[in-house]
């Protein structure tokens, strides 16, 4: 900011709040992921602060970072039983073929259920 070179930190917080901003550091974050199309920016053990002001929010992200691709490294999430005897009595096929389908489809039965008979 112009005119405030020499200011000690605590001067510069006391000027920000005069001027109506505000900043917060975010405690205890383990990741941040940045989410495109193709791909996904890992930061890992990040130092998160927010700034505040008339109401928009920036985010301050700093740490070290990688790229992979969409969902990589994301664990599976577990089916629900239920879904997999659903899909099939009404398919007839393998508990490991619903197990599939289910995760195939985000764990929608319908969907499962529909891939299965399409594939046949």
């Amino acid at each position: 900011m112009p005119g405030m070179g020499k200011m000690n930190p605590r001067q510069m917080k006391q000027a920000m709040r005069k001027m109506g901003i505000r900043t917060e550091e975010v405690p205890d974050v383990q990741e941040v992921i940045i989410r495109t199309p193709d791909k996904e920016i890992v930061i890992e053990v990040p130092s998160v602060s927010i700034m505040e002001v008339q109401g928009q929010k920036t985010f301050q992200i700093v740490g070290e970072s990688y790229e992979r691709a969409c969902g990589e490294g994301v664990a599976d999430e577990p089916v629900d039983d239920e879904d997999v005897e659903l899909v099939m009595s009404q398919t007839a096929c393998s508990h490991e073929v619903a197990v599939k389908a289910l995760k195939d489809s985000n764990g929608q039965p319908a969907e499962a259920i529909l891939s299965i008979m399409a594939g046949r």
